[in-house]
């Protein structure tokens, strides 16, 4: 099962190793923390943009309190994902919480694009093991990025790069396996809105509300739809 929940991650792999360094490169030239913080921070706190947030803010002295409050908002879409795979999670046992936990947007989009067989317990396991092997590259990357910045000196501009790229390749997975263009072209929309109306550190979050409030409507419509049919055919 390891090798093929493996050959499952290995964009993510491609995608983590390079920005977990990135961010291990940061933490350690711009803090003044030991290197092994660095990969610890991805092991307690796992949130990716949330961690590269949070090292430009100590870096300029920000209290704890805005970087929480910076990171609660950077993170809040997690409670839509989340929300969404409660069905999925249901009776996982004590594997649940780490679901919850290491349910980054690679990893959502992985869980819910992968074929799935009807034997819950055993895809409840294969989530666990995604999600498991996710975040270890999110470790690795961080140690090794975090030794790197704190014993070479080398330039990184760009590498940072990288999350759009695993972006673009999982949302293009997702819409061959959904076959529905909808979400994507609604998601450019409502980036491409927030982008033109909002400051930018508003533009996430205004994006996430666009797009939650668009898609509350359609299913809203679409189940008055179905079951305007279903009276009309009974």
């Amino acid at each position: 099962m390891n090798q093929s929940v493996f050959r499952l991650t290995l964009p993510i792999l491609f995608g983590y190793l390079p920005l977990g360094m990135a961010f291990g490169v940061l933490f350690t030239t711009q803090l003044d923390y030991a290197w092994w913080a660095a990969p610890l921070m991805g092991l307690v706190i796992y949130a990716g943009a949330g961690q590269i947030l949070a090292v430009s803010l100590l870096s300029v002295n920000a209290g704890l309190l805005e970087v929480f409050v910076a990171m609660f908002v950077l993170n809040a879409r997690h409670l839509f994902y989340g929300l969404s795979l409660l069905g999925q999670f249901r009776g996982a046992g004590w594997r649940k919480l780490y679901l919850i936990f290491g349910l980054t947007d690679e990893t959502y989009s992985l869980l819910t694009s992968r074929p799935r067989g009807t034997d819950r317990p055993h895809e409840q396991e294969v989530d666990f093991r995604i999600t498991a092997f996710n975040q270890g590259y999110w470790v690795v990357g961080c140690a090794l990025g975090a030794l790197l910045g704190d014993n070479v000196a080398f330039d990184s501009t760009g590498i940072e790069f990288a999350l759009v790229a695993l972006f673009i390749v999982l949302t293009l997975e997702q819409y061959k396996a959904l076959g529905d263009g909808f979400p994507v072209w609604l998601g450019a929309a409502a980036a491409g809105l927030a982008m033109l109306l909002l400051a930018p550190t508003h533009q996430l979050i205004g994006a996430i509300t666009l797009v939650t409030g668009a898609l509350l409507m359609e299913y809203r419509r679409t189940r008055g739809q179905a079951a305007h049919e279903e009276s009309h055919h009974g």
